[in-house]
C-alpha cells in the first residue's frame, strides 16, 4: 500500500523533525526537572514489539521513581509517581522522546500503541493484526478511551484501525488526540494510575 509504506513514513519523519524543533524549549525545561525528580535518570526505555513483532527500544520520559520496599520490590505505581512525573504524564509530554523512535523508523505518529513483549503469546489472531502496521504514539484506541477502556475493547479498536487506515483517518486521529491532550481526558484507568497487565482473553 503506497500510503502506509511510502507516504506515511515520509510524513512521519518530516513532522518528527518539525516537532523536535518546536518542542526544544520543553526539552530544556523537562530534562533538568526530571533529572532532579528521578535522581539522575531522565528516560524510561523498554523493549517493545514493533511492526511484524520485531523488537525495538521505546523511549519515554521517566515519570516514576525507583523507590522500593524493605524487600527490594518496586513500590506500587501510585507511590512512585512523583509530582513532576504526574504533570508530565497528564499532559502526555512523557511521549515526546518517541519522536526519536519515529526518526529511527521504529514508530509512526498514528498506529496501535506498542505494548509488552510478554503479551505476544496471549493475543488472538485478530488482536495480532495490530503488529501488521507500524506502532504509533497515538491511535484509534487512544482517542476512544485510552486507559479507561478494557483490553478487549482496546484491541478491537486497534484491529478496526488496520481496516480503516488512510491519510484522512490518520489526520482525524491526530486532531482528536490534540483535543484529548488539551482536555486531559482518558489518561488514567478508572481506579489506577496505569492499566492492569493484560492476562489473555479470559
Amino acid at each position: 500500500m503506497i500510503y502506509s509504506n511510502i507516504v506515511k513514513p515520509l510524513f512521519d519523519r518530516l513532522f518528527a523533525l518539525l516537532f523536535m524543533s518546536i518542542s526544544l524549549p520543553l526539552w530544556v525545561v523537562l530534562l533538568p526537572a526530571l533529572l532532579l525528580a528521578n535522581k539522575g535518570k531522565v528516560f524510561f526505555t523498554q523493549i517493545r514489539p514493533g511492526k511484524d513483532e520485531i523488537p525495538f527500544r521505546i523511549l519515554k520520559f521517566k515519570t516514576m521513581s525507583d523507590k522500593r520496599d524493605l524487600h527490594g520490590n518496586l513500590l506500587p505505581d501510585f507511590q512512585r509517581l512523583h509530582p513532576v512525573g504526574k504533570f508530565v504524564r497528564k499532559t502526555s509530554m512523557d511521549e515526546l522522546p518517541q519522536l526519536i523512535n519515529i526518526l529511527k523508523g521504529d514508530m509512526s505518529f498514528v498506529g496501535p500503541r506498542p505494548l509488552l513483549m510478554e503479551y505476544l503469546p496471549l493475543y488472538s489472531e485478530r488482536q495480532r493484526l495490530r503488529h501488521t502496521v507500524m506502532p504509533g504514539i497515538t491511535g484509534w484506541a487512544q482517542i476512544n478511551g485510552r486507559n479507561a477502556i478494557s483490553w478487549q475493547q482496546k484491541f478491537e479498536l486497534d484491529a478496526a484501525y488496520i481496516d480503516k487506515q488512510s491519510f484522512i483517518f490518520d489526520l482525524k486521529i491526530l486532531v482528536f488526540t490534540f483535543l484529548k491532550v488539551i482536555r486531559r481526558e482518558g489518561v488514567n484507568a478508572a481506579e489506577n494510575n496505569t492499566m492492569e497487565p493484560f492476562k489473555g482473553n479470559v
